[in-house]
């Protein structure tokens, strides 16, 4: 692991620490909403394609209806999905489905900035329809990224793809920085639904 690698490593680990620890309210406030407005559960795991290919379960607060794909199978979100809750619509205006994420980059599955993790059903699918897909997988996957900032939700996978290689070639903590700065900016406007390309 290079150098630069194992500095982000330590901040991702005490940054998520520090978050984990001021998000306590936001975790009993939201679970609060999501049970009196549409029960259990209130957390939802999923897996996702991670570092090297390695599938890791993602956490995330429950925004859409219970077995949203029971009858059709994985489908990715759209920005006016019919399948997501009202409380849902309004934790993901502002990205707070995302906090129980921040388990995962203290566990090592993600980073605050990179490629957004995908599912394996659509990385199959995008590794044998899209050349370099893969290439994705070369560094941890985050919580915001290129992608996240500058895309949208009906951004084609080969658009972000572009967006995700643009990333591995110009790395460095200075872009994550810049990154994880905008995302906050884009948090605190609530303005994720308009926004996020990949979630």
């Amino acid at each position: 692991m290079r150098r630069g690698e194992w500095v982000k490593r330590l901040l991702d680990l005490v940054i998520a620490g520090g978050a984990l620890f001021l998000s306590l309210p936001f975790w009993l406030a939201i679970s609060a909403a999501i049970l009196l407005s549409d029960g259990w559960p209130v957390l939802y795991r999923q897996p996702r394609v991670g570092w090297r290919g390695r599938v890791f379960q993602a956490y995330k607060f429950r925004s859409m209806v219970k077995d949203a794909e029971r009858r059709t199978g994985a489908v990715l979100a759209q920005e006016d999905d019919p399948r997501i809750t009202p409380v849902g619509r309004l934790l993901r205006k502002a990205a707070l489905d995302e906090i129980p994420q921040l388990l995962n980059i203290f566990r090592g599955d993600m980073s605050w900035v990179g490629p957004r993790p995908e599912r394996p059903e659509f990385v199959r699918q995008f590794v044998s329809e899209i050349p370099r897909y893969g290439l994705r997988h070369q560094v941890r996957p985050g919580l915001t990224g290129v992608a996240q900032v500058y895309g949208r939700y009906h951004t084609d996978p080969v658009d972000k793809l572009a967006y995700d290689l643009y990333y591995l070639e110009h790395r460095s903590l200075a872009l994550d920085l810049r990154l994880f700065v905008r995302s906050w900016l884009i948090t605190l406007k609530g303005r994720w639904d308009s926004v996020a390309a990949s979630r």
